[in-house]
């Protein structure tokens, strides 16, 4: 990373989801590319954030790749789903969000094999 950093003849630093969301400090990227979309969208969410950490000063541009009617397309809806969840969580009952966790849980699994 200490090269990618100094270095302007290593234009690219490969990455993958898990690893790129482990509080690393990317800064001198200004560039996100993913290749491999995740069920959980705080996962991407943490690794794209690793570029933009305090001293970024370029704009950061975050592209998605997802093929038309394939299974990234469907964990792309399902990440929606999961943030709608979350964002409708804060106003329910801890009984209610282990209910509605398994529900989504399954619904997951339907759309992924549909």
């Amino acid at each position: 990373m200490e090269m990618f950093k100094t270095d302007p003849e290593i234009p690219i630093f490969l990455m993958s989801l898990t690893a790129g969301n482990l509080g690393l400090n990317l800064t001198a990227a200004n560039r996100v590319y993913i290749m491999d979309p995740w069920w959980n969208p705080a996962t991407e969410d943490q690794a794209t954030d690793r570029v933009y950490r305090l001293g970024q000063n370029r704009d950061v541009i975050v592209t998605r790749f997802v093929m038309k009617d394939s299974v990234e397309k469907k964990i792309m809806q399902i990440q929606e789903r999961k943030r709608q969840l979350i964002n409708s969580a804060l106003a329910k009952s801890k009984e209610s969000l282990q209910h509605d966790r398994r529900q989504e849980w399954l619904n997951d699994l339907r759309d992924l094999f549909k």
